[in-house]
């Protein structure tokens, strides 16, 4: 049988169910993983994605005619049984099963193997090829506890607000966010959200997701903001919307900050290594659940994982992607507030 999932100038298409999967290219029909800037984009015909990603989806993209499914609700189109299932990447991220002719292909998406309370837990899935992604597949990411980083970002935060300053942590608006304002302690004063921030935080409260009380800059008392946490996205750094904070003590929170230099690059106090995607042994451990022959690697150190699953004795290669790493959408995240 020919592969059910090939790559295209569009993107990623499933030859038989004649959908594609993430595309980057303008195309008549789209199955989104998740609405990160680089795998949802405006211009397609028709959307399918998770139900619980539908918010956020059509808070990005505006008005798009979109479909959606619960996680594990089966569809047939053109012959393909199709269906979708929890990556942990971020609320509403999925990956997708394709079924036919009983050959059963899965495209990943990003993911992680680690708990997170704003989302639904990785599900392994059952399949003959797994398409995964490598955004750290080099075998030096390995991702420390995550209350352990928790625990240190409180720590932080506490002797930063005895000494009358500031915190600020930048993070994604979309996800990251979210999963510190899960696990901080709110105790240790008012939590300041970005505008860009607060507006993802509002579709994450309407889900039913828990987060720390929060507030915008403009409804805090500036006397206030020197014990509070401020969490805003990469691209506000440098901006005129830091001014207000003055003497502030700042941080950044991304996988990245495991690589030596990392926080150097970045100018920040503080680096906290915090990843939404799998570390190598969670991209390890993701393939073999799956119990695939055949594993197909996508954006991030393809080479690298690639001749480890074939060491490893699986039947290995990689796909040529126009996805990058969350930092890419920095840039979309830079409205004052």
């Amino acid at each position: 049988m020919a592969d059910m999932v090939v790559v295209r100038e569009q993107g990623l298409y499933c030859v038989p169910g004649q959908f594609y999967i993430d595309p980057w290219r303008p195309v008549e029909r789209a199955v989104i993983t998740h609405p990160h800037a680089d795998h949802a984009r405006a211009g397609h015909a028709h959307y399918l994605a998770a139900a619980s990603g539908a918010g956020i989806l059509k808070a990005r993209l505006g008005a798009i005619h979109l479909d959606s499914l619960e996680y594990g609700e089966r569809i047939e189109h053109n012959g393909v049984t199709l269906s979708l299932h929890p990556a942990g990447h971020v609320l509403g991220s999925a990956q997708v099963r394709m079924e036919y002719r009983g050959e059963v292909w899965v495209a990943s998406g990003d993911y992680k193997l680690e708990a997170d309370p704003t989302c639904a837990p990785f599900e392994p899935v059952r399949c003959d090829t797994f398409i995964t992604e490598s955004t750290f597949g080099l075998p030096i990411y390995r991702w420390p506890r995550q209350q352990e980083v928790f625990d240190e970002l409180n720590g932080w935060w506490r002797r930063n607000a005895g000494q009358g300053r500031t915190s600020v942590v930048f993070a994604y608006a979309f996800g990251k966010a979210q999963r510190i304002l899960s696990a901080i302690d709110p105790s240790i004063g008012p939590v300041v959200c970005h505008g860009a921030v607060d507006a993802v935080n509002r579709i994450y409260r309407a889900g039913g997701v828990a987060l720390a009380p929060t507030v915008t800059v403009t409804a805090i008392d500036k006397a206030a903001l020197k014990g509070a946490l401020v969490i805003a996205p990469p691209s506000a750094a440098g901006s005129p919307w830091m001014k207000r904070f003055g003497d502030y003590s700042d941080a950044f929170a991304s996988g990245w900050m495991q690589l030596r230099g990392a926080r150097r690059r970045r100018g920040v106090d503080r680096g906290f290594v915090l990843s939404d995607h799998a570390d190598w042994p969670g991209l390890l451990a993701a393939v073999r659940a799956t119990e695939a022959e055949r594993v197909i690697v996508t954006h991030g150190s393809v080479p690298v994982m690639v001749r480890w699953l074939r060491q490893l004795g699986l039947d290995a290669a990689g796909f040529d992607t126009e996805y990058g790493d969350d930092e890419a959408e920095a840039a979309a995240e830079a409205s004052d507030a």
